[in-house]
């Protein structure tokens, strides 16, 4: 805590996922052969076409400062592709493209919440979710879930979480960290109970979309009586891995989308132009031309849950999207490993860095303090080797 800084940054917390991928980057650094799996980021390349168009796009002279909202064209493939992909139908007066998912989100919470409105944050959720909403004035509030309940909540549990502060709810599907996807009907169930409280603003966070291993993708804009209170959010990083490209998009009610065009206008103004050139070429592809790597993390998912089966102490669903399992590791909570004690989440993800030399990322970072986080955005080798060497350092 620094005194002449402001009190704002003194009590954010440093994002777990960014500090565990640092640390490991330290400990290579000093020769230590450290396998990440900590990090939310595919391994593949950019699709060559991707790439093309980004070749292309310099070669035309794009170099300008871009529209704060994002280029015409851009806006006129997210609304193709959301009708496509989605069946949700946006005017271009509803999209705002901003430097990444990130900054979508907080664009919606700097312009929705005020100091004490309460945000639904159904647990496990993306660590940032918690801090965003904080630095907006907002107070976060957890939903819990259980491994037994795939980490879904349910409508019985939303509702109980509702009070009169209540502004706003955010929520990931396929989620990050626990890869859980909600069906239509699950979603159905949890408008049932929203559209009693039309006041509360619905904030769908929907990057994984496309590595989702059900029959298909819902959003909670598809029901009529939700679309005028739910702000969609996507982007290119996961599914394109365009993750260094930061471009995310949202889809929302007219009114908050003029906003968040008046915020980002006096933050960063308009996101990357060879990014956007790029991402119109990605989003007017089908998604069929990604497919290869939803296949691989299929692969990967069930590669890694028979590995993790043989690892005593590790309780684990099967997650229906994303790249991430979310093993319940309570089991070894009081125990001592290598003489090292075991109380935490966060104990025992710095014991798996230290002594085998895998980057995890505790679950407490992510609502659920007896979870950790493992990523299966890396190669079957590296996959392999890490199982083995956890499995190692726990027997």
């Amino acid at each position: 805590m620094n005194p002449k800084l402001s009190n704002r940054v003194n009590k954010m917390a440093t994002s777990a996922t960014l500090a565990m991928a640092a640390k490991a980057r330290e400990l290579r650094e000093e020769g230590k052969d450290i396998i990440g799996l900590s990090l939310g980021e595919p391994d593949f390349t950019i699709p060559e076409f991707v790439k093309e168009a980004a070749i292309q796009a310099i070669k035309d002279d794009y170099h300008a400062y871009t529209p704060v909202d994002g280029y015409a064209d851009l806006k006129q493939a997210i609304i193709t592709k959301f009708k496509r992909d989605n069946d949700l139908t946006y005017s271009p007066s509803q999209i705002v493209i901003s430097t990444g998912a990130k900054q979508s989100l907080a664009n919606l919470a700097m312009v929705l919440l005020n100091e004490g409105d309460e945000v639904l944050l159904p647990a496990p959720y993306w660590v940032s979710y918690s801090d965003i909403s904080k630095v907006a004035g907002g107070v976060p509030v957890e939903i819990p879930t259980s491994i037994e309940t795939d980490f879904k909540i349910t409508s019985e549990a939303l509702e109980a979480a509702i009070t009169p502060r209540t502004k706003m709810m955010i929520y990931s599907s396929p989620c990050n960290p626990s890869g859980s996807v909600y069906s239509r009907e699950e979603l159905r169930a949890l408008a049932d109970i929203l559209v009693k409280y039309p006041d509360i603003i619905v904030v769908s966070d929907e990057i994984y979309e496309h590595i989702n291993f059900t029959e298909g993708h819902a959003s909670m804009a598809q029901f009529e009586d939700m679309y005028g209170r739910t702000v969609t959010v996507n982007g290119v990083s996961k599914a394109y891995a365009m993750t260094g490209w930061r471009i995310g998009y949202i889809g929302a009610p007219e009114y908050i989308a003029r906003a968040c065009n008046k915020m980002q206008g006096q933050i960063t103004s308009g996101a990357n132009c060879i990014a956007q050139r790029a991402t119109i070429t990605a989003l007017e592809n089908p998604p069929s031309k990604i497919q290869y790597m939803v296949d691989a993390f299929k692969e990967r998912r069930g590669m890694v849950l028979q590995l993790l089966s043989q690892i005593p102490g590790f309780k684990t669903n099967e997650p229906e999207g994303a790249f991430y399992v979310f093993p319940d590791i309570s089991y070894y909570f009081g125990k001592a490993l290598r003489g090292k004690e075991i109380n935490s989440a966060s104990d025992f993800s710095l014991y798996l860095l230290e002594e085998a030399n895998v980057a995890t990322v505790t679950g407490e970072a992510f609502g659920d303090a007896n979870c950790i986080r493992i990523s299966y955005a890396a190669s079957e080798t590296e996959i392999k080797e890490a199982m083995r060497r956890i499995r190692e350092a726990v027997i």
